[in-house]
C-alpha cells in the first residue's frame, strides 16, 4: 500500500496537489478542533504530502515544526514571518536546532503527515516510527492529533502493527473525519 500510495502522490501534477492541499486548509479551517487550537504542530511538506503551508497564514497561532533527533521528534515554535525552515535529517525542512523548543504542555493540537490512514484512527507513515514514538509518552498522547493525508488513500481498513498508536481524526480534502468507536 505504502509504494501504491507514494506512486499515486509522486504522479500528482503540481497544480492538482496544489489545488487539493488548499482544499485540506479549508477543510481544517472550518473544523472546530483546529479554530479552537493555539499552539498547533504541523510538518513540512515531502514528497508531494499534503502541503499546509498556507495555514501559516493564520497569524493568530503558534506554530511548531518537528526537527528528527536520532530516533525521536523534537519539537520547535516557529515563527514563519521572521524565520525560514532548513534541510535536515533525511532531506525534510526543520526549523534551526536553536529556536526554542515546545513541550507537550504547550500544545493544543498535531497535525500528522500520513502515507494514508482508515477510520479506526490507523495512520500509514514512511515506517521509522517517529510518530509512534511521541505518542507512546502519556504526556504526548494527551494532545489532540489529525491524520492528514488525500482521499484516496483514506481506507476503511488499514493492516495494524502492535506499535501503531492511533490517531483521533483524520482531514482529506473532503472532511474531517473522527476516529470511529471500535467495539
Amino acid at each position: 500500500m505504502r509504494r501504491q500510495w507514494l506512486a499515486q502522490r509522486r504522479a500528482l501534477t503540481v497544480t492538482d496537489w496544489q489545488q487539493r492541499s488548499a482544499q485540506i486548509c479549508s477543510q481544517l479551517r472550518q473544523f472546530s478542533g483546529y479554530a479552537a487550537a493555539q499552539t498547533v504542530l504541523t510538518y513540512s511538506s515531502y514528497r508531494q504530502e499534503p502541503d499546509l503551508h498556507a495555514l501559516l497564514a493564520d497569524s493568530h497561532k503558534t506554530w511548531g515544526f518537528p526537527r528528527c533527533v536520532g530516533r525521536d521528534l523534537v519539537w520547535h515554535r516557529f515563527d514563519p514571518v521572521r524565520h525560514q525552515l532548513q534541510p535536515g535529517a533525511f532531506g525534510i525542512l526543520e526549523p534551526d536546532a536553536l529556536m526554542p523548543q515546545l513541550v507537550a504542555a504547550q500544545v493544543d493540537l498535531i497535525l500528522v503527515p500520513c502515507v494514508g490512514g482508515d477510520r479506526q484512527g490507523w495512520r500509514l507513515g514512511y515506517g521509522g516510527g517517529f510518530y509512534d514514538r511521541l505518542l507512546l509518552d502519556p504526556d504526548w498522547a494527551k494532545i489532540p492529533t489529525i491524520g492528514i493525508t488525500f482521499d484516496e488513500m483514506f481506507v476503511e481498513s488499514l493492516p495494524v502493527d502492535p506499535w501503531d498508536q492511533p490517531l483521533q481524526a483524520f482531514c482529506t480534502e473532503t472532511a474531517v473525519y473522527p476516529r470511529l468507536a471500535v467495539s
